[in-house]
């Protein structure tokens, strides 16, 4: 990344904004991250999904903002359990539901079956289903320049190189491209508990480098916020410091042991104070899976940065 203290070249004033290698950067900061889940973490976690979600705000005001007209194709990349490409299929549209997880896409397959019957629609026609990654080479996939009216990729740009990921989206897309992102490193982490037990986010703000990215390669991308409540609910507080404990561990490094030990006795006082019974314990939560015995007693708001540009 460009030396932020080389400011001037031959006496002029060089942008830093435009000049940093944000991709480079964002490649820099992943070698610090935890490693991504690969498909087989995504193949057993599809087991706990229900084919039948509660209605989703998220996924209500990511479909109002993407704009898909009837009649469009469009790609939907990491497509999860097809939360978003069903809604799409049922107003008409023809999607490919793409994802890197056989067991995701079966999901999505029984999403299609359940939505057929609320409905009395026959939409298995307007879906087709795709076991493709970010890495791949799409265009063995039949994935070539403009074979989509519309790309968008849901909470799911997890890859290496952000920059090539976005690209891809633009080049299959003959009209716009449509993605979401953390306003910080990752929907795992929460900037307020950390900041609460003492820790640092050294990872940066995943949405920023795609605004910058894009907007360096020429787009005019345009930014809205989708605010998500997470109800996490927990056996008990031995539950809920593992489950939190990994933001610690995930930011922190490793050899930092001291550091990490001062930070989980934190979280255990932090977790004591703000743990209290869930009143809905039993009852199924939004994925359909029985709620625990705790919660916490401000819910987590995850912040989703929806990026869109036109593709050119």
């Amino acid at each position: 990344m460009t030396n932020p203290h080389n400011s001037q070249s031959n006496g002029e004033t060089i942008s830093l904004l435009q000049e940093s290698d944000w991709n480079e950067e964002w490649k820099r900061l992943q070698r610090i991250r935890r490693r991504a889940d690969d498909a087989q973490y995504w193949n057993k976690r599809s087991k706990n999904f229900s084919s039948k979600d509660s209605p989703s705000p998220y996924v209500s005001e990511f479909l109002k903002m993407a704009s898909v007209q009837p009649g469009e194709r469009v790609l939907d990349m990491g497509c999860g359990t097809g939360s978003i490409a069903v809604p799409l299929a049922l107003a008409e549209s023809h999607v490919i539901a793409a994802d890197f997880s056989q067991g995701m896409l079966d999901e999505t397959a029984a999403r299609v079956e359940v939505a057929e019957r609320e409905h009395d629609a026959h939409i298995a026609d307007r879906i087709e289903t795709k076991l493709m990654s970010w890495d791949d080479n799409w265009d063995e996939h039949g994935m070539g320049a403009h074979c989509v009216d519309v790309a968008i990729a849901s909470r799911s740009i997890a890859t290496h190189d952000l920059r090539q990921a976005l690209m891809k989206l633009n080049h299959v897309a003959s009209r716009r491209c449509c993605v979401t992102l953390t306003t910080g490193c990752s929907p795992r982490m929460d900037r307020n508990v950390l900041s609460a037990i003492g820790v640092r986010n050294r990872h940066g703000n995943d949405a920023q480098y795609a605004w910058n990215i894009l907007t360096n390669d020429g787009f005019e991308p345009t930014c809205s916020y989708i605010r998500s409540t997470r109800l996490d609910t927990f056996d008990d507080l031995a539950d809920a410091a593992v489950d939190f404990g990994r933001m610690i561990t995930d930011t922190l490094d490793e050899n930092d042991t001291e550091g990490i030990a001062q930070a989980k006795r934190n979280l255990e006082t932090w977790l004591q104070n703000n743990l209290v019974p869930n009143e809905n314990v039993g009852k199924p939560d939004s994925k359909g899976i029985p709620q625990k015995a705790l919660r916490l007693r401000n819910p987590r708001v995850i912040t989703w940065a929806f990026i869109s540009w036109e593709t050119k």
